[in-house]
């Protein structure tokens, strides 16, 4: 997956925002199932989150 200029666009799995958020990764999971956060499903149909969107949560979270 890249964007327009050709960079890749890091994923981050739900272990690694746990780690961000400091909770569980089911919490991520659930956060991603009721539709709190986006999520974008692989093939083998695991969830991986946008680095930048998720960042910008956090962001958010700490204004």
């Amino acid at each position: 997956m890249s964007t327009r200029d050709g960079d890749a666009e890091k994923l981050l799995t739900p272990a690694e925002v746990a780690a961000l958020f400091r909770v569980d990764p089911k919490t991520v999971t659930r956060w991603a199932k009721a539709g709190r956060i986006h999520s974008i499903k692989t093939l083998g149909g695991h969830r991986r989150f946008r680095e930048d969107e998720i960042l910008a949560l956090l962001k958010e979270g700490s204004e």
